[in-house]
Formats: C-alpha cells, sequence, structure tokens
C-alpha cells in the first residue's frame, strides 16, 4: 500500500460573508485610524514645540510672527526715542519756568531749596517783605519777565491772585509766665487781589486789616494765582507748540511757631490745547508724516496681537485634544506641568506689550495733534511695551542652548526665591518699623517709613554705610548705642546671610540645570508621548499582509465564488 503524503493543516480565512470576517476588517480599520490618529496628533505636538526655523525646515513654513516681531522692536523703539525727545523739551521747559518763577515771586531766594522748602524767614518784618514782594511782582510780571508769560484766569474766573490765611480763632499767649488760652479752631479768610486794585496808587491793600499777621495764632498765609506761557522751542523741532496754564502756590508755613516761617513755592503745569496756531513752514508737514509713523506702528502692533492670538487660541485646541487622548488612551489624566506647557507665555507678554503700545500710540497721535495732553500716561504705556518688547527678545535667544541657562535658571528658581523673599520680607519689615519709631526723631533717613524702607534697601547692597552711622544725633546716650545695635545686626543678618542665602538658592537652581542639560532632563508625559517611536510604518507591513491573505490571496477552485477585495 502505497504511502500517502502528510497535508499540513490550513490556517482557516473567514469568508467573505460571516460575521468573522466583518468584525475582523472592522477592528483592521478600527485600528489602523486610531493609529493615525495618534501619529496625526504625535506630528501635530511635534510642530508646535518646534522653533521658527526648524518649522520652516519641516514645512517650509515662512516664520511671519518671528519677522514681525523683529520689525517691531526696530519701529516701537524707534517711536519711543522720537517721544523720548519731544517729551524732554516738555519737561525741560515746566523745570525751567519753575526755577524761574522762584526767583521772579520768592525774595531773596539763593536759587538752591533749602530742604522740601525753598527757603526760609525769621522776623516779621523778613514776613511782610517776602508777602508784598511776591504780589508786587506777579503785579509787575509783564515789565519784568524774560519768558512768554501771561495772566490767567483762577477758578472763579477772574484774573489776580489769591490771599489766603489760616489761623487759630482766638486766644492769648504770654510765655513768660507760662500761660495759654487758644481756642483750636481753624479760620480761613481769603482775599483777591485783582490788576485794578494792584495798580491803585497809594496800594491801599497792605493797609488792610487782613494783612494785620497776629503771628502766634497764625499758621499759614497762601498765594495762588495762574499763569499762561507758550512753549517756542518745540518749533525747532519742527512740531506745533504746547500752550501752558501754571498754578503757583506759595506757602508761608508757621504750624510749628518756631520762630522760622518755611517757604513752599508749587507750580503744577498743565497742557491746554492752543486756541489759534498760525505757523507758517514745514511744521505742520512734519507732524503729519509723524502721524504716519504712529499709524504704521499700529497697525504692525495690531497684526501681531492677531497672530499671537491665533497662536493661543490654536495651542488651546490642541492641549485639548492631548487631554482627551491621552485620558482615553492610559486612563489618567495629564500632569499639570505639561498642561501649562501648552501656555507659551511669551505669547502673553507680547500681547500685553501690543495694547500697551497700540493705546500709547494713539495717546501719542492725540498728543501730537494737540487733542490731549496727558504725556504721563502715555510715557507708562510706551516705556512698559518697549520693555516688555525687549524682554521677548529672549525667547528667541532661548532656542540656543548657550543662551537658554537664563531662563530655565529663572524658571527653576522663581518658586524657592519668591518664598524666601516672603519670609525675608517679614524680617525686613520689622527692622523698617523699629528704625522708625526709635531712629527717626534723631536721623534724617529715618524720619518716615518711606525714607526708612529706602535707607535699609540701600544698606544692604553696601552704599552710605558710613554715612548712615555718622549722622545720628548723640543728644541720647541710650538711642546712640541702639543705634549701633540696630544697624550692626541689620547689616551682618541682610548681607552676610540672607543676601547669601538668596545668592546660593540661584546658584543650586543654575548647577541643577546645568547637570540636567550634561545628563538629560527628566521626562514628563508628554515628553515620553513625543520620543514614542512610531509604530505607522509597522502598521502598515501588518495590515497589507493581513489584507494580501484574505484578497489577494492564490484562490482554489472550489472558492471560485469568492471575489477578491481591492
Amino acid at each position: 500500500m502505497a504511502r500517502q503524503p502528510y497535508r499540513f493543516p490550513q490556517a482557516r480565512i473567514p469568508e467573505r460573508g460571516s460575521g468573522v470576517f466583518r468584525l475582523t476588517v472592522r477592528n483592521a480599520m478600527a485600528r489602523h485610524d486610531s493609529e493615525m490618529k495618534e501619529e496625526c496628533l504625535r506630528e501635530d505636538l511635534k510642530f508646535y514645540f518646534m522653533s521658527p526655523c526648524e518649522k520652516y525646515r519641516a514645512r517650509c513654513q515662512i516664520p511671519w510672527k518671528l519677522g514681525l516681531q523683529i520689525l517691531k522692536i526696530v519701529m516701537v523703539t524707534t517711536q519711543l526715542v522720537r517721544f523720548g525727545l519731544s517729551n524732554q523739551l516738555v519737561v525741560a521747559f515746566k523745570e525751567d519756568n519753575t526755577v524761574a518763577f522762584k526767583h521772579l515771586f520768592l525774595k531773596g531766594y539763593s536759587g538752591t531749596d533749602e530742604d522740601d522748602y525753598s527757603c526760609s524767614v525769621y522776623t516779621q518784618e523778613d514776613a511782610y517783605e517776602s508777602i508784598f514782594f511776591a504780589i508786587n511782582q506777579y503785579h509787575q510780571l509783564k515789565d519784568i519777565t524774560l519768558g512768554t508769560l501771561g495772566y490767567g484766569e483762577n477758578e472763579d474766573n477772574r484774573i489776580g491772585l489769591k490771599v489766603c490765611k489760616q489761623h487759630y480763632k482766638k486766644g492769648t499767649m504770654f510765655p513768660s509766665n507760662e500761660t495759654l488760652n487758644i481756642d483750636n479752631d481753624i479760620e480761613l479768610d481769603c482775599v483777591h487781589l485783582d490788576l485794578q486794585d494792584l495798580s491803585k496808587d497809594p496800594p491801599d491793600w497792605k493797609n488792610s486789616s487782613f494783612f494785620r499777621l497776629e503771628f502766634y495764632r497764625l499758621l499759614q498765609v497762601e498765594i495762588s494765582f495762574r499763569l499762561k506761557g507758550i512753549d517756542l522751542q518745540t518749533i525747532h523741532s519742527r512740531e506745533l507748540p504746547d500752550c501752558y496754564v501754571f498754578q503757583n502756590t506759595i506757602i508761608f508755613d508757621n504750624k510749628a511757631h518756631s520762630g522760622k516761617i518755611k517757604i513752599y513755592f508749587d507750580s503744577d503745569a498743565k497742557i491746554e490745547e492752543c486756541k489759534d496756531l498760525n505757523i507758517f513752514g514745514s511744521t505742520q508737514k512734519n507732524t503729519q508724516y509723524v502721524l504716519v509713523f504712529d499709524a504704521f506702528v499700529i497697525v504692525i502692533c495690531l497684526a501681531s496681537l492677531i497672530l499671537c492670538t491665533r497662536s493661543i487660541v490654536l495651542a488651546l485646541r490642541l492641549r485639548k485634544r492631548f487631554l482627551n487622548f491621552f485620558l482615553e488612551k492610559y486612563k489618567r489624566p495629564v500632569c499639570d506641568t505639561d498642561q501649562w506647557k501648552f501656555i507659551n507665555g511669551w505669547y502673553v507678554l507680547v500681547i500685553i506689550s501690543d495694547l500697551m503700545t497700540i493705546i500709547g500710540s494713539i495717546l501719542k497721535m492725540e498728543i501730537k495733534a494737540k487733542n490731549l495732553t496727558n504725556y504721563d500716561l502715555c510715557s507708562i504705556l510706551l516705556g512698559t511695551s518697549t520693555l516688555l518688547v525687549w524682554v521677548g527678545v529672549i525667547r528667541y535667544l532661548g532656542y540656543f542652548q548657550a543662551y537658554n541657562v537664563l531662563i530655565l535658571t529663572m524658571q527653576a528658581s522663581l518658586p524657592k526665591v519668591l518664598r524666601f523673599c516672603a519670609c525675608a520680607g517679614m524680617i525686613y519689615l520689622g527692622y523698617t518699623f523699629c528704625g522708625w519709631i526709635v531712629l527717626g526723631p534723631y536721623h534724617d533717613k529715618f524720619e518716615n517709613l518711606n525714607t526708612v524702607a529706602e535707607c535699609l534697601f540701600s544698606l544692604v547692597n553696601g552704599d552710605d554705610m558710613f554715612a548712615t552711622f555718622a549722622q545720628i544725633q548723640q543728644k541720647s546716650i541710650l538711642v546712640w548705642l541702639f543705634s549701633r545695635l540696630y544697624l550692626y545686626s541689620f547689616i551682618s543678618l541682610f548681607i552676610y546671610m540672607i543676601l547669601s542665602l538668596f545668592i546660593a538658592l540661584i546658584t543650586d537652581s543654575y548647577d541643577t540645570i546645568k547637570k540636567f542639560q550634561q545628563n538629560g532632563f527628566p521626562e514628563t508625559d508628554l515628553q515620553e508621548f513625543l520620543k514614542e517611536c512610531s509604530s505607522k510604518e509597522e502598521y502598515q507591513k501588518e495590515s497589507s499582509a493581513f489584507l494580501s491573505c484574505i484578497c489577494c490571496r492564490r484562490r482554489k477552485r472550489s472558492d471560485d465564488h469568492l471575489i477578491p477585495i481591492n
């Protein structure tokens, strides 16, 4: 009997119409869709975290935001420099007029303020002469001034000056007998002197009862008046001139009743729109060029704002995709660190800078057209926006490893530094309050809380140490000894301990970052997901082998009723 050859059992291929066949194909397609979805998400994430140059090499995408930021830096800086030069003229005009007013209206002014006040008088005769001198100088202003000044209307729409005095209601005082009888209610008396009253000859206003001062009851005399002026130096810069209103106030302060009356002079300058300007030449044309330049800056910042806002919106959508995918596949949420990586802080910084630049540019255009006069607000907006623009340059330097150390060190050390500063601040505040209450009567730098805080901060930085020690008054031995203990302990504690610990925190973060750069940073869930090997090619090979086995296999005659699937 002939030996029959052994037949290996063939794997049963599900037939086309069977349920097993459909389920197998459906699972294969679902797996294929899931793999493609994962690969698409991984590619989008990799592209999002690329640098502009890497994005260009990957998809030939032109880095519009990078080019726009470079152009914006040049434009915004140029705008700030031009505005700063114009603002310098405004500040110089105000300061020069304030100095001129002090020489015009303060009798015996030396040119330098004595302290926080301009000058002082010590006799009744000098007090009367100083008051009458200021009034007479106001009357003769047009004949003696060198500037473009004129009289302005006060709150009552009257041209002239207003003289007010504050004094206790009534009282008697006999220092020799050490007796005092006084009513501490304060009365305010005012008189208005217009140009007609000042032009009378002889001047009757000097002999009025109002100017008979009882100095033991007198608290202060205040002379206020308004002057108007025009700044013509802007014409040399081919700009429209500004019209100013100077609210001047002279205060004779006798509240201390110490035998010394301090004289304060304050000039508040406000810029107002000139009612009628007729200037011939190229000034108006130059103003139009500046307005066009400012409008171009607004357009550039608006485009940058739109692009950065769009990037943040797309990043939030990408984060939502990643969170849903991670939760669906790994059954756990993504850590907070990975979630915050999608919020690009540099874009937020650029958006804030663009908003401030746009608002500041609009104010600058209004100021240039003499419709607004708020130089201070415009300066704050433009100055802060320029600061943020230049800080944003660090973002592009961070793509290079040599420059990225600064950013990574700041990010790593910031939480620890803030906690450390909160603890050190408590000690600092304690020294501030203690120095103010104890050393305030004996040292100029400890008279109020603001100056105490500034003095201690300068000591931490090693400034003005000897002067702080030497200026303490030695009227009280106990306070003098306490001042030495106070200053030595503060300097030793903050310079040798707290400041050294502060530097050590930053140094420790720097060393940690350097080690990470050499040995690799700890990987998060997001980084591990991005580094996973792509299984797309393997899946395509398995899928093609499976489908060819089902669809493109060599048919038997008994299977002629099956139709191959393309």
